[in-house]
This record gives C-alpha cells, sequence and structure tokens, in this order.
C-alpha cells in the first residue's frame, strides 16, 4: 500500500468519494455530505489530498485537508479541516484509516497549520473511536453541520 497525491478531481478521487457519498447516504439518509468542496482548496498550499493505493494500483482509501482561518462557521485561524476520509470496505481494519490520518496531520503541519478538525457524525462510531484513539477531542462545532444533532467535531493540535 502506498500514498499518493492526487487532484481533488482526479478520476479515482470521484470514484472513491462516489462511494463514500453513497455511505453516508446509508447511514444518514440525507443524499450524503452537502459540504461544498471546490477542488482548490486541496491544491498546495491551500491543502492536499491523498489516495491510498494497493500493489494492484486499486484505490483502496482516501483523505484530505484544506486550510481553514477564522470565519463565520466557527473555524479558527491556523485550522487543517480534514475531508472525506474512507477506506473501502474489503480493506478495513488493516490499519489504512491510521496510516492516512497520520500522513495527512504531518502534511498539514509543514504547511503551517495549527490544528486539524474535522466533523464527523454519531452513526460513525468507528470513527469516532478512530479520532478519539489518534489523540483528537471533541471541540466546539464548525461548518456547515455545526447545528446539526447527529454533528460531533474534533481537534487536535499540530
Amino acid at each position: 500500500m502506498f500514498i499518493r497525491r492526487v487532484p481533488f478531481d482526479h478520476p479515482d478521487a470521484v470514484k472513491l468519494n462516489d462511494e463514500v457519498q453513497a455511505e453516508y447516504h446509508e447511514r444518514y439518509g440525507d443524499g450524503g455530505d452537502a459540504t461544498l468542496l471546490d477542488p482548490a482548496d486541496f491544491e498546495p498550499p491551500n491543502g492536499v489530498y491523498f489516495i491510498v493505493y494497493d500493489a494492484d494500483e486499486r484505490p483502496v482509501a482516501t483523505g484530505g485537508w484544506r486550510r481553514q482561518d477564522a470565519n463565520h462557521e466557527g473555524n479558527r485561524d491556523g485550522d487543517a479541516e480534514l475531508k472525506r476520509m474512507y477506506v473501502v470496505a474489503d480493506v478495513r481494519g488493516r490499519g489504512l484509516a491510521r496510516r492516512m490520518l497520520a500522513a495527512l496531520e504531518e502534511d498539514a503541519r509543514a504547511a503551517g497549520r495549527s490544528r486539524m478538525v474535522l466533523e464527523t457524525g454519531t452513526k460513525q462510531p468507528e470513527a469516532i473511536a478512530l479520532y478519539t484513539s489518534c489523540g483528537y477531542e471533541p471541540c466546539e462545532k464548525f461548518g456547515y453541520y455545526r447545528f446539526h444533532e447527529e454533528s460531533r467535531c474534533f481537534a487536535k493540535a499540530l
């Protein structure tokens, strides 16, 4: 397995993004994540988008971060917002999400970001378990879903 930087609109990223949206819809019944994402948000120095490929060059996991600073949605200066963390079902449990998260944190730190933040939901307990086991703590709500009861926000100093 190896991690490669790709544009957010790369065909493999689009494919996996469609899969994660379908999973969000299955869990929440709301059509998927309504957060607006611009591919430019994930172009350095604004952020990055990674895909994990297996030995057969199959894309099996994604994740990215985008620059956020103080705004009307509750972000703070220096934030890097984690987006689209996803591992395909047949390779879950192999530590790929943990590796991806570490790579994204390292990249955001190198880009001068001071805090990684993320929003997930109550119907994603495995995501919450991953983030809390990696040192993320609950924080003030931010972003598109900040007023939703099922939303949970977490942060970690970089």
